[in-house]
């Protein structure tokens, strides 16, 4: 899938989470900070490529994304699985612990969360592509949705500009039309 398609997906999960999700008070700068990591969690996996965005807006990216990639196995191998969720589940936890005294008003464990959303959405939805995810790494064997390869999503191609995106856009203007009343209690009590 594209950066974008991963954002609306990585977006989609996250409201869904709040919306379905049992509803907790958050701070305004909690909330911006969720909405941001999950967007970036939504695009991570994707860091195994020397030609991703994180690495083409470095001075040096180019480089550093040559080695990432060696080290990471190629696109779409260990950022694409259960294992390297793990891993950068650790990561960004350490890095939220390290940011923790001068973000004093910001819930970390909520913004890990809402990495991770984004993250796991990115998973899925490259589990609809024709190269399919390796999940259970370090077992190399891709597992795509539907299980007949010809069905499933060419990354940047019409299936997914005219039926992927859309549908996500669809999912998202219903779920939050449709949860209207809560989205409003939710902005109104829980965030201050």
């Amino acid at each position: 899938m594209t950066g974008r398609t991963h954002d609306l997906a990585a977006f989609t999960a996250l409201g869904a989470v709040v919306i379905f999700g049992p509803i907790r008070t958050v701070t305004l700068a909690t909330a911006i900070m969720a909405v941001l990591a999950n967007l970036v969690g939504g695009i991570t996996p994707d860091i195994d490529q020397p030609t991703a965005p994180l690495w083409r807006n470095l001075p040096v990216g180019k480089y550093f994304g040559k080695i990432f990639d060696n080290i990471a196995g190629g696109h779409r191998f260990l950022t694409h699985s259960v294992l390297g969720l793990v891993i950068f589940g650790f990561l960004i936890h350490f890095l939220l612990i390290f940011l923790d005294p001068i973000m004093r008003s910001v819930d970390i464990g909520l913004v890990w969360w809402a990495f991770m959303i984004g993250m796991l959405s990115h998973l899925v939805m490259d589990t609809l592509t024709k190269e399919g995810v390796p999940w259970l790494l370090p077992i190399p064997i891709k597992f795509g949705f539907p299980p007949v390869k010809k069905f499933r999503v060419k990354t940047g191609k019409l299936e997914e500009k005219l039926i992927i995106f859309p549908l996500l856009i669809v999912v998202n203007v219903y779920m939050y039309l449709e949860n209207y009343n809560k989205l409003l209690v939710i902005l109104h009590r829980h965030i201050v």
